[in-house]
Order: C-alpha cells, then structure tokens, then sequence
C-alpha cells in the first residue's frame, strides 16, 4: 500500500487471501475502498515492495512472492488514468519477496534487501537500488545495513529520515535500527528497541511526530504492540484499544487524513481485513 497525490488516495494492491495470490486494485480514500476496473494489471503475489516516487510521480512497485515463483518485476502506477503499466529497465534488483521499498529523502525510491527462497533460502541480499524513472539504478553508500529482507522501514514525512528496523537475516542479529539520511546508513545505539519482530508495520504519524511501529512476528507469535521512532530512539506507545495482534499488514500515511492507514495482516492462520487509523 502507498498513498498516491496524483489521485488524492491510498492504493493497495495484491495480497494473499489463504487460497490464492490477489491480483486486484483498490483505492482508500477515508471512508471507504473501492475496487478499480484494470484492464492488465501486475500478476498476483504479496510481500512485494510499493512506495511513491515524487520525481516521475508514479507509484512504484517491486518484487514479491505468487507461491511457485519470486518475481523482479517493476510496475508503474499511475494515480491520473488510474493504469497500471509494466517497466522494462535495463538494470534491476534480483527478483526477491520481502523487499523493502521507500521514499529516499531526495523524493525517489528505493529499494533494499530481500530474499529469494527458491533460489537460495539462506542468502539475504544486502544490496541497494535507486529507480529514475526509467531504470534501477544501484546506489552504494558508504555503509548499509545487514542484509535482511521483511524488516520494517518508515519515512518520517517532516524531518526525511528514514528508519529501518528488524526482519529475517541469516546467521545475524536483526534486532537493530538503522537511520539513512540519503547519503549513508548509521546504526543506532542497542537501548531500548522494540522485540525483535519481521513481518511488521512502519508508518508516519503527524499526531505523535515519528515513525511508529506495530505489529509483526517472532518465533511464530504475533505483537500487538506499537513503538515510536522520535528520530534517536525508539519509545513504546501504551495504546489503549490496539488492532488485534497480525503480522503482513499493509500500511501507507495519508497526508490528506493527517493520519497513518492500516490493513489487514494475518492473525493465527487467519487472514485479516479490517481497516484502522492511527489518530491518537
């Protein structure tokens, strides 16, 4: 899911329902979803990486999984026809589900990490792209992140910095922040973090003025609590009424609500499809 401003909404695509990998579109636009009427839209698949780029001004989206294959495809929404369109780039990431896509500070996006269980279920990339509009281009900053893929990844929408936290890595500890300025990553400090969780929730919140955290499983179990970044540490929300514990949500912050979206996820084999505002 992604908010795009050439529409005004929040587009979410895809998924998993228990039985099949989703192919379909839908808008958000505060007070309800609606599905849109796509002629030739991207295959089915989930944990794919979506996120907007302000240059080109379409939504971009990445990767995933549809069972029997990993893909490295790249798809291109646009919020004006309200089309999806395939990219043929000369250069990409490898194709990889849990991905992480962001706004890099300069209003691009990027890409990081990922795996590729069928090509090898133990390697988790630790490389870094940039899309141009026409083409992925990789970035090297002076240091990045363990390679991981699932972590949980936030841009906070007033200060640019972007927060990456957690998710599955191999034979490493993933229970690490790390901050990215557009330049070079940094890891924080090992205080006081979240549990170490993949599969989570990151979103923006005008109302508590950070990046906050929900969501996501460890060793099977699925977190109900949500923790905010304040931009050098991280502080546990004591949220009264929180969603029900889910892991493979989908969220996105909706400048025009003032407020961060969150959709779905699966709880104890159950797939979810509630929809919750972060507001206070």
């Amino acid at each position: 899911m992604a908010f795009d401003p050439v529409s005004g909404k929040l587009i979410l695509f895809g998924g998993f329902d228990g039985n099949k990998f989703l192919s379909d579109t839908w808008t958000f636009d505060g007070q309800s979803w609606t599905k849109v009427a796509v002629a030739q839209p991207p295959r089915g698949r989930t944990v794919a990486g979506m996120a907007y780029d302000a240059v080109s001004k379409k939504v971009v989206l990445f990767g995933g999984w549809m069972g029997t294959a990993v893909l490295g495809d790249t798809w291109l929404w646009d919020g004006a026809t309200m089309t999806w369109t395939r990219a043929h780039p000369l250069h990409s990431p490898l194709a990889a589900a849990g991905v992480m896509l962001f706004r890099d500070p300069n209003g691009a996006v990027d890409e990081f990490g990922g795996w590729d269980p069928h090509h090898n279920p133990k390697l988790y990339y630790g490389d870094m792209w940039q899309w141009n509009g026409s083409d992925w281009v990789q970035l090297h900053p002076p240091t990045v992140p363990y390679a991981r893929a699932y972590a949980t990844v936030g841009v906070n929408e007033i200060t640019n910095q972007v927060v990456m936290f957690g998710g599955l890595t191999e034979n490493i500890d993933s229970r690490n922040t790390w901050v990215y300025d557009g330049v070079t990553w940094t890891m924080q400090p090992h205080q006081l973090q979240p549990p170490d969780v993949a599969y989570g929730a990151a979103m923006f919140s005008q109302t508590f003025n950070g990046v906050v955290q929900f969501g996501g499983t460890a060793a099977g179990i699925s977190k109900s609590s949500s923790w905010l970044w304040v931009g050098y540490a991280w502080k546990l929300l004591p949220i009264t009424e929180p969603p029900l514990p889910r892991w493979g949500a989908a969220t996105a912050y909706d400048p025009l609500l003032g407020h961060a979206v969150l959709f779905g996820g699966a709880y104890r084999g159950t797939m979810l499809n509630d929809t919750w505002e972060l507001t206070e």
